[in-house]
């Protein structure tokens, strides 16, 4: 994070957070003049061998810097907003406007103007979105899942739980000889052979 957010409490609080988790900033000399803030979490992404990347945008915008995805795409909360297009008709096979609206029901992003406010949904977005979601991923990229993390450790608990059942069973035994018996009767072929 660069030197001009000290002192505000608020970037202070955003900056910590940002060092406990190792998010960087990485942006260049031209987004910083631009007003964007490009950070860089020490996630690998799941297509390719880079680090994953958020983006704070001047124009109010939190976005995905686009390395699993074609395109940047817009972090921000979609609000329901509804947009009006003038109606047509046709008329001696021209189009003509009637005079009327038609009404279209759609969701737009709600902006963020201030960059604190930005800073602080951004980081809530991607601990929600990044960390926790991921939070079985390690640095290298190889992702383990929750059932065989569990399975790992009945297993382990298994094996723990029968170790001890044998050291048990040879202490309370140990002093026991067994006994042997007279003979044996062995079966081959449906004959019976007894072996003395």
């Amino acid at each position: 994070m660069k030197t001009i957010y000290k002192g505000d409490s608020r970037y202070e609080k955003i900056y910590e957070q940002m060092q406990l988790l190792g998010i960087q900033d990485v942006s260049s000399p031209r987004q910083v003049k631009n007003g964007t803030i490009v950070w860089r979490l020490p996630i690998l992404s799941d297509k390719r061998n880079t680090y994953l990347e958020y983006a704070s945008f001047a124009s109010g915008y939190v976005r995905n810097q686009g390395v699993d995805c074609h395109s940047n795409w817009q972090c921000n909360k979609r609000i329901p907003s509804d947009a009006y297009y003038p109606e047509y008709e046709f008329v001696d096979g021209k189009q003509v406007k009637t005079g009327k609206y038609l009404k279209w029901q759609t969701r737009s992003c709600e902006l963020i103007p201030i960059e604190i406010d930005r800073l602080e949904y951004m980081m809530k977005y991607v601990i929600k979105n990044e960390f926790i979601k991921r939070a079985n991923t390690v640095q290298q990229g190889n992702f383990v899942p929750k059932w065989q993390v569990d399975h790992l450790k009945d297993a382990e608990e298994n094996a723990k739980f029968h170790e001890k059942r044998a050291d048990e069973y040879m202490e309370k035994f140990a002093n026991v000889a067994p006994e042997m018996p007279n003979e044996v009767t062995v079966i081959i072929d449906g004959q019976k052979y007894n072996v003395i």
